[in-house]
């Protein structure tokens, strides 16, 4: 009886002894359970697509197939690269078409224009801009947002745009104003289109040479003291990924110094037809010149801030 007893204890003080260990490996064994829950869909959402989860909740995975395939076609097909090959050299064989008979009109009419309109120009511009015209009009559609904004041709101002494409020029042509802008001085003796550029009294700029720099800023003054407008890029050159750089203070300079309003304009879109770099490829869609309230004369520093600001609102 004795040694019965002393057993029974002995068994229900190593069951006391094992509870609390069972109780604890329980409740980790639970704990542990509902973490591996809450972290198996953490680990499962980045992995899913679109379409598995639009097929998931019943959806249809085709249609959102289509969709991601879709949005990645841009530059992925070899057709597609071909076809803006083929559009790009359309497009300048097309202009250059036009620009033929337009230049021997400008060789007429340059010699009336010299002595009766100087600075303006105004005949040879209206050629200048029915050639633009025409030539984009096949390829792709300008919009003008803004129009109301544009200062009246007679007066004499300072238009600043950002710079993305070899197209802006063919675009900002569609604001229908009398403008003088800057090029590179190689691009002067490119045939017709540098021929037409020099008739028509667009300002050369070697870039590196300071003292060409200093010629050009002068002859833009000379411009707006004699009725006429001046186009900047203050940027300087294109943007090489559509990205605006800070701007350069020597156009705002000018208009500070004749005292003339600035107007700023955003071009959206150049950049994504014809990207820098890729003059050989062409797509189509629609450009938007956004053209911004006017900048009243001011100085230099601050109109450059608020012209830069302003333009870089209207970009995506």
């Amino acid at each position: 009886h004795h040694e019965h007893a002393r057993r029974r204890a002995a068994c229900t003080a190593l069951r006391t002894a094992r509870a609390p260990t069972r109780r604890r490996s329980r409740r980790s064994s639970r704990a542990l359970a509902a973490e591996l829950v809450s972290l198996r869909p953490a680990r499962e959402l980045p992995s899913r697509s679109g379409a598995e989860r639009n097929a998931a909740d019943g959806g249809s995975g085709a249609s959102a197939a289509a969709a991601a395939e879709g949005s990645a076609a841009p530059g992925a097909s070899p057709f597609g690269n071909l076809v803006r090959t083929i559009r790009a050299v359309a497009f300048y064989l097309c202009s250059t078409m036009i620009a033929v008979p337009l230049l021997c009109l400008m060789v007429l009419i340059f010699p009336f224009q010299w002595i009766s309109d100087k600075y303006r120009r105004g005949g040879l511009h209206m050629v200048n801009v029915l050639w633009a015209c025409l030539s984009t009009l096949l390829f792709y559609r300008v919009r003008v947002v803004g129009r109301e904004n544009l200062p009246d041709d007679s007066e004499s101002c300072v238009y600043v745009a950002n710079h993305q494409s070899f197209l802006d020029i063919f675009s900002l042509f569609h604001l229908k104003r009398n403008f003088k802008f800057i090029s590179k001085t190689s691009n002067f003796i490119i045939p017709i289109v540098g021929w037409s550029m020099f008739l028509t009294g667009h300002v050369p700029l070697k870039r590196m040479d300071r003292r060409s720099q200093m010629e050009c800023l002068q002859r833009c003054r000379e411009l707006l003291q004699n009725g006429g407008s001046v186009l900047f890029f203050p940027e300087g050159t294109r943007s090489p990924d559509g990205t605006m750089a800070a701007f350069k203070k020597g156009a705002f300079s000018v208009a500070q110094k004749e005292k003339v309003r600035v107007v700023p304009v955003t071009l959206v879109g150049t950049g994504a037809l014809m990207p820098n770099g890729g003059e050989l490829t062409l797509r189509p869609g629609t450009v938007d010149i956004v053209v911004h309230p006017p900048l009243d004369a001011g100085a230099a520093d601050e109109l450059c801030a608020s012209a830069e600001k302003v333009i870089r609102s209207a970009l995506p």
